[in-house]
């Protein structure tokens, strides 16, 4: 009885030194600065069809940083995903006939904390002008995301 006694007192022993583990577990989110020097774009911007914008921000997390990710969609009927406390002049509500749609994802480097991500976007000539939003989301390596909701136009170079 001694031996099964001792048995059981090593195993249990065993595994909670084994169960224990020096990995950090993240419970933060990631963030997103777009008040980085020429972040871009900011709420209320126009952006013009038939030209190109430059996207930039700056993402930091406290491990390691994982992916990101833009959607570029039109807002005509006024749905909201904004994230800014700043509210936009917004035009009259209308049925899409040619939107403009971005979506794209974009892995980040491996075992960046610190990030500042830099894309052109192309607007085409024929889309249609009016409010859009622009959704950016970064994701760090545990699952964690952060999203930001920008409001903006595209419209026709005056």
């Amino acid at each position: 009885m001694k031996k099964v006694i001792h048995a059981i007192g090593v195993i249990i022993t065993a595994l909670l030194l084994f169960s224990c583990s020096d990995t950090v577990k993240d419970e933060e989110v990631p963030v997103i600065d777009m008040s980085v020097t020429d972040a871009f774009p900011q709420n209320c911007v126009t952006v013009y069809r038939g030209e190109s914008f430059t996207f930039k921000a700056r993402f930091t997390d406290n491990i390691e940083l994982g992916s990101y990710s833009i959607e570029m969609h039109n807002n005509f009927d006024h749905h909201t995903h904004s994230t800014s406390v700043t509210e936009c002049d917004m035009e009259n509500i209308k049925s899409a006939v040619n939107p403009f749609l971005f979506l794209s994802q974009y892995t980040i480097p491996a075992g960046l904390t610190e990030y500042v991500a830099t894309t052109t976007i192309d607007i085409p000539a024929g889309v249609d002008t009016g409010d859009y939003h622009f959704m950016l989301r970064v994701t760090d390596q545990s699952g964690w995301q952060t999203f930001e909701g920008i409001s903006l136009k595209i419209a026709d170079r005056k």
